[in-house]
This record gives C-alpha cells, sequence and structure tokens, in this order.
C-alpha cells in the first residue's frame, strides 16, 4: 500500500513507501601539490620503464603513465611515506596496468602463424628490477655499516677484493672476512623484503 505526500503545491501526491537517502562520500584523493611533485620526481623514469615495455609506442607509454598516476592520485593513502618514496609503488601499478593492457590486447587479436606468446624470449622488465632494486637498497640499510660497505664495493661497484680494499683503508683479508659475514647476514634480510637471494 503505498503513502501520500504532500507536494510543495499542496496537493496529495501517491507515494511507495519512505524514502532512503543514500549518503555518497567521495573517496579522499591525492591534493594536487603532492600529485605534482610525485609527478616531477618519478614521470620521467616511470615512462623511460613503459616505453621499453611498449616497444618504443609512446602512446601506449603515455597511457599508461595517465593511469598510473591516475591510480596514486585514487589512492593517496597508498602513498603515506611522501611523493619521494613513490617509486616503487608506481613501478609495480604501471606494470599491472601494462599486463592489464597486453592481455586485453592479446584476447583481442587473433594471433597469426605457429608462434605462441610462449615461445617469444620475455623482454626484461624493468619494473621488477626497479623494484627488487629498491628492496636490495632497503635491505642493505639494515646491515651494520662496516658490512654494507664492503657488500657495495664488491658486488655493486664490481670491485675486486684488492680493490675494494684500497678504497676501504682496511687489509684485502678483513673484505673476505666482512663479506662473508654481509653476505650470511643479509640472506634472511633479503627474504624478508621478499627478494630471493641469488
Amino acid at each position: 500500500m503505498g503513502t501520500h505526500e504532500n507536494g510543495a503545491d499542496g496537493t496529495v501526491r501517491e507515494g511507495t513507501g519512505p524514502r532512503i537517502r543514500a549518503e555518497v562520500r567521495p573517496r579522499p584523493t591525492m591534493d594536487r601539490d603532492t600529485l605534482a611533485e610525485l609527478h616531477r620526481l618519478h614521470a620521467s623514469p616511470l615512462l623511460r620503464a613503459l616505453l621499453r615495455l611498449t616497444s618504443g609506442d609512446r602512446g601506449k607509454a603515455e597511457d599508461m603513465l595517465q593511469e598510473t598516476f591516475l591510480r596514486a592520485w585514487q589512492n593517496p593513502q597508498a602513498l603515506t611515506r611522501g611523493p619521494e618514496h613513490g617509486r616503487p609503488w608506481l613501478f609495480t601499478v604501471a606494470r599491472r596496468i601494462a599486463i592489464d593492457h597486453f592481455r586485453a590486447q592479446s584476447a583481442r587479436v587473433k594471433e597469426l602463424g605457429d608462434e605462441t606468446p610462449e615461445d617469444r624470449a620475455a623482454p626484461d622488465d624493468p619494473f621488477e628490477e626497479v623494484v627488487t632494486a629498491h628492496a636490495v637498497g632497503d635491505a642493505l640499510a639494515e646491515l651494520p655499516r662496516h658490512q654494507r660497505e664492503v657488500l657495495v664495493e664488491l658486488h655493486l661497484n664490481d670491485r675486486s677484493t684488492a680493490d675494494a680494499a684500497a678504497v676501504l683503508g682496511i687489509p684485502p683479508g678483513t673484505v673476505k672476512s666482512r663479506n662473508f659475514y654481509a653476505v650470511r647476514a643479509l640472506r634472511p634480510v633479503l627474504e624478508r623484503h621478499g627478494v630471493a637471494p641469488a
């Protein structure tokens, strides 16, 4: 049974029952200054990575870049540490956008010839490289300074034991010893950061 409501003009109208007004609150978005700073700090390396991933297709790369920053704008809670710390998150989001794009594209386009996508060599994944590099950097920061310095000189700067000893001003035997204990200490830290040690 319907209800009657008085209209603004004094007439009585047939209603369908009590009206429930759903209050829709807008989702919080990133403020303009933070988004601009995020773009200034990270857009160029992100675009370069997307260009590599799209084999130089600038249009596709720029569309993916725009979508990445749109998601950042829509998810300010994901970047609470500030714009300068946003690169790993942005690269992860861009990588997912690229994967979704290529999946949709492969669903639309019928493959010609006998070659399947699995037969092709996979291109280097720049997103994985950046995320891994940040995880390694964070893991190294947890080690004592004397161990970290040896690992950086030997493994990141690709120096010989003698060269690393000369740079650090310590005997080569000390470099070897510190490297041994540093590698041992680094393994569980890398695993905690989600990187499988080589």
